[in-house]
């Protein structure tokens, strides 16, 4: 994640936290055409009228707070079943899941993954990719979600 994105996520995640929500992540896409988009979650799942409320109160944050400069539109989702992943914790929830994954640079020779997420061990995360196991540091990843199975 970007210093930009965790500088917007320390501001709006107490925001969404407080209206009984977990903020999930987000993802500040820069360029023409911004897009600042943040997840939410609850026990309960997140209907439309939730993410209305939560984009009406961030919306008045960012206002204020004015972080991004610029035109930008704020898109506020559950994460869903291909969920992006951001922080250890979260990779802890999906022990044994399917990951995918974007690395930084090339680990083993991929930059692209899609693994099984065994562990998480400190700062790293344990992938097994066929028959092979990789850990992988948190600081690596570009992009990661859940692979989405239907039993």
């Amino acid at each position: 994640m970007s210093r930009k994105s965790d500088d917007i996520s320390a501001l709006l995640g107490p925001v969404v936290e407080a209206m009984g929500y977990e903020f999930w992540g987000l993802d500040y896409l820069q360029g023409r055409g911004a897009v600042l988009r943040i997840f939410i979650d609850s026990e309960n799942g997140i209907s439309v009228d939730d993410c209305a409320a939560v984009s009406h109160q961030v919306s008045g944050v960012l206002d204020v707070e004015d972080p991004i400069s610029g035109e930008y539109n704020l898109e506020v989702s559950s994460p869903g079943m291909e969920r992006p992943l951001y922080t250890l914790e979260q990779y802890s929830r999906y022990l044994g899941e399917q990951v995918q994954m974007r690395l930084l640079a090339p680990l083993a020779g991929k930059r692209r993954l899609k693994a099984q997420l065994e562990a998480v061990q400190g700062e790293e995360l344990v992938l097994k990719v066929g028959d092979e196991v990789l850990n992988v540091p948190i600081s690596q990843v570009d992009r990661a979600n859940l692979v989405a199975t239907f039993d």
